[in-house]
């Protein structure tokens, strides 16, 4: 399956979970729900996964969480926050380029209507 109807199987998904339980949850509720409607949905979705980091050909013990990763090909990072600045979507290529991954989503649910809490990123393409 490529990126494009994996990424529009998540968006709808969110859309299906912010019409039903709304904004203002925690952001740990949103990722539960969401990895769980896209595993309904037949996707394969790992929930915090550990990524390490690697610096100058050192990998370093620390490591950060994605939030999801949907077959192997998305990443998902989940935001429940009064407004996204641009910071967050340069975390998300960050993510996309350490995984060398080429498309990632940035779902912010706290947000009135859904379709404006969702930026795509793709990792090599300019701003």
């Amino acid at each position: 399956m490529d990126e494009n109807p994996i990424s529009q199987q998540i968006v709808d998904a969110a859309y299906q979970i912010h019409k039903t339980l709304g904004p203002g949850l925690l952001e740990s509720v949103y990722e539960v729900v969401l990895a769980y409607e896209l595993r309904k949905r037949g996707l394969k979705v790992e929930r915090q996964l550990p990524v390490q980091v690697v610096y100058d050909g050192i990998c370093f013990e620390e490591r950060y969480r994605l939030d999801l990763l949907v077959e192997g090909k998305v990443i998902v990072e989940i935001k429940s926050i009064e407004t996204l600045t641009p910071v967050h979507k340069k975390q998300l290529l960050t993510y996309l380029r350490l995984l060398d991954k080429r498309l990632g989503l940035l779902i912010n649910f706290n947000e009135e209507l859904i379709r404006n809490g969702i930026s795509r990123v793709v990792n090599g393409l300019e701003d």
